[in-house]
């Protein structure tokens, strides 16, 4: 079953194309990680699938429900952590715990009271008086403290301190073994998701560029590296990204590595010279792509 699907999503502000033909699965149970640049669209995304902006043209469903009739029902079961969200900042975090607990009647009173102790998140003090890194916490308890079927989480990394980002971080993977959700953030931080998700997608205002499993992406993607290449046709492949050569070294990403055939491959294009062939990070995964597409997009200009 899939928790979310979005089919030719597509949202303009006024001239722009904030989001064009976007195709998003995001199946029950993951961490799906909505990566891209700022301005790609990540936000305007989780708007449409919340229900907070009407799209232009396309459709998705969220729980099994149309995103435009999205009401009260289905948010008792989705919790929402946003950068700019509005909190009631004059709460102190006790009395925000109560408002949360007085409106979901799933609340998990053992829940919340652990993730207070994990997040040392002082009971007595106000929102206001708390700290950007404070603040995403308790926003992050009250949304896991009802254990909500969906978790959407926009750019929650936002503006934190690295301690910040990976206390964040780990409260949020030792609180996903606590229940059955499914979680989407939607960041340009991804050495913080790196090992939180399992699913990615990549986005930059049009469709979709990868949407897959992480495994699956880290599985078929190389950095290459020849040297002492005696020669090359310089036809170069569309599944070999941020392509370069110079002093007979050529570098490259191939996004479509296949053990043994690739490698004879390489052999043939560059006149048998020494291959080196090395994984990639998600991180360098993401700027090959953004790179490929940036590149792609002056050409047709």
């Amino acid at each position: 079953m899939n928790v979310i699907e979005a089919e030719n999503l597509t949202y303009h502000y006024r001239r722009t194309n904030a989001v064009r033909g976007l195709n998003l699965t995001v199946p029950e149970g993951s961490v799906f990680a909505l990566l891209g640049p700022n301005g790609a669209g990540k936000t305007t995304t989780i708007k449409m699938l919340m229900n907070l902006l009407r799209p232009d043209a396309g459709q998705a469903r969220v729980l099994g429900v149309s995103s435009t009739l999205l009401g009260p029902r289905e948010f008792e079961r989705i919790g929402y952590v946003s950068e700019n969200q509005d909190l009631p900042l004059w709460m102190t975090v006790d009395r925000f715990a109560d408002f949360g607990r007085a409106l979901h009647p799933t609340w998990d009173r053992d829940l919340e009271l652990k993730l207070r102790r994990q997040f040392d998140l002082p009971g007595r003090r106000p929102l206001e008086h708390l700290s950007r890194g404070m603040t995403m916490k308790a926003a992050l308890l009250a949304a896991l403290s009802f254990r909500p079927k969906l978790l959407v989480l926009d750019e929650p990394f936002s503006g934190l301190d690295p301690l910040a980002r990976d206390e964040f971080t780990r409260g949020l993977l030792e609180a996903s073994t606590e229940g059955d959700w499914t979680i989407l953030v939607s960041t340009h931080d991804i050495e913080e998701v790196e090992r939180l998700c399992d699913w990615v997608g990549m986005i930059e205002r049009g469709p979709m560029r990868i949407a897959e499993s992480t495994e699956s992406l880290l599985s078929r993607y190389r950095r290459v590296e020849a040297v002492n290449v005696p020669s090359f046709n310089n036809i170069v492949p569309d599944e070999w990204l941020d392509f370069e050569r110079a002093d007979g070294a050529v570098k490259f990403a191939d996004r479509r590595y296949v053990a043994g055939q690739s490698e004879t491959a390489y052999a043939s294009a560059f006149g048998g010279a020494p291959v080196q062939v090395r994984p990639m990070t998600l991180r360098e995964i993401f700027i090959a792509e953004a790179r490929s597409s940036r590149a792609l997009g002056k050409e047709v200009k």
